[in-house]
């Protein structure tokens, strides 16, 4: 076979060259790099195992144990009942107007303090006022028709005088002594007519007077306006207005006295009968958690509400500071009163005793008459029997086998078991 000089493939042959400087392959990098991986995970596995049993753990919400200090030869101050209500203030007010018109003067905002006796509002006026002008003139008037009467009086009087003076020396006639008898009863009658005028002119002044006043909104007691419920230029009424949905039965203004606040709650029928008079509590506001605020019961309502079964009771805060405010959410927590159970001091008054140790009462779990929780201490859950003691609302008093301050599982999860890893909730 020849093969032709021209042909590509021949060209292509001639370029062949043999590379006598090109190094040796060198198999054994591949395996160090396969080594290095392999110590890489061996390195890796057990925090990689730790984390995919950590992410498999369940999910637990726990709580701590809490500790309430006895007082010796007595039970500490414990929650009997706890309701919940709003802030309200014993002495409150709508206040409203006693005429119809329409508002020219308001002398208040919300968180405005008032006097006893200041004017808030006023409503417009000019034509009251016109009246009482009129009325007061009337007056005058009639005043100065009662001196012309007076004096008419009295000159008719010195004439009878003189008359009966002729008439007994015989000088003068009876039809003039009579005459002058019955012009002196004329003008005692016109006294007494200009008096009755009068009387009835002032009478009407008053009306007047009363009138404007009750253009004049005053406050009821010394407070706070809390809610203000109209404007200048609104037409008020004591009976409301239709349309306007700002007021309430004709009220333009709400007035309290922050001085005294108290909670309003309802208690079941059935947790009546662990109320006492003047009985301690507990307050907290929904908006401040972490304060305590000291209450005493004030009021169990004469009358329970049948549909709902239901008491409504009044709790004053002892304490309360500028962060507690009507119509705000609270708590009220009610507890035993050791002052009323003889040969019982006040707790703070007696030497401290050995701390109850308090858990909620779903952290408690029974199986074959055993008594347990389950601590969480390192992510890992110990199950450790307990002894209990008695219940306290939705807490339970364990006597043994738990320390305040120790994490305990709320609800454990079905098939939990001891030392298991789990993950608190929130954590």
């Amino acid at each position: 076979m020849t093969i032709h000089a021209n042909t590509p493939g021949a060209a292509d042959l001639s370029r062949l060259r043999i590379d006598r400087d090109a190094r040796p392959p060198r198999p054994w990098v591949a395996w160090i790099v396969l080594a290095l991986l392999v110590a890489a995970g061996v390195a890796v596995y057990p925090s990689a195992r730790e984390y995919v049993n950590e992410r498999r753990a369940p999910e637990v919400e726990v709580a701590h144990a809490t500790a309430v200090v006895v007082p010796v030869g007595g039970s500490a101050a414990l929650p009997v009942l706890v309701a919940t209500g709003y802030v309200v203030a014993r002495h409150s007010s709508d206040v409203g107007v006693k005429t119809g018109g329409r508002l020219s003067v308001l002398k208040f905002e919300e968180g405005t303090r008032v006097r006893k006796g200041d004017v808030i509002a006023e409503i417009e006026h000019a034509d009251i006022a016109a009246q009482l002008e009129a009325s007061r003139r009337a007056v005058a008037e009639y005043e100065a028709q009662l001196a012309q009467a007076v004096a008419q009086r009295a000159e008719d009087e010195r004439s009878l005088e003189r008359q009966r003076a002729l008439a007994k020396d015989g000088i003068t006639t009876n039809a003039s002594l009579t005459a002058a008898e019955a012009a002196a009863a004329v003008s005692a009658a016109r006294v007494k007519s200009a008096e009755a005028t009068i009387a009835s002119a002032r009478a009407r002044v008053r009306v007047a007077e009363e009138a404007l006043e009750n253009t004049n909104v005053r406050a009821p007691f010394d407070g706070v306006v809390i809610k203000k419920r109209a404007e200048i230029g609104e037409t008020v009424s004591p009976f409301g207005v239709a349309g306007q949905a700002t007021r309430e039965g004709g009220a333009i203004a709400t007035i309290a006295d922050l001085g005294e606040l108290e909670v309003q709650t309802e208690v079941s029928e059935n947790g009546v009968a662990k109320l006492t008079p003047a009985m301690p509590a507990e307050v907290k506001l929904q908006a401040y958690q972490d304060q305590v605020y000291r209450g005493r019961l004030r009021q169990i309502f004469p009358s329970a509400d049948r549909s709902k079964s239901i008491v409504e009771v009044r709790v004053t805060i002892l304490n309360a500071d500028v962060h507690v405010k009507p119509e705000m959410t609270a708590s009220v927590t009610f507890q035993e009163d050791d002052r009323s159970k003889p040969g019982r001091g006040s707790a703070a008054a007696a030497p401290a005793g050995p701390p109850i140790v308090l858990v909620p009462k779903r952290a408690v779990a029974e199986q074959n008459a055993g008594v347990y929780v389950w601590v969480v201490a390192d992510g890992t859950a110990t199950r450790r029997p307990v002894t209990r003691g008695a219940d306290r609302l939705d807490q339970v008093e364990i006597k043994s086998g738990l320390s305040a301050g120790e994490a305990v599982i709320i609800n454990a999860p079905q098939g939990l078991t001891d030392r298991a890893m789990v993950r608190v909730k929130g954590a």
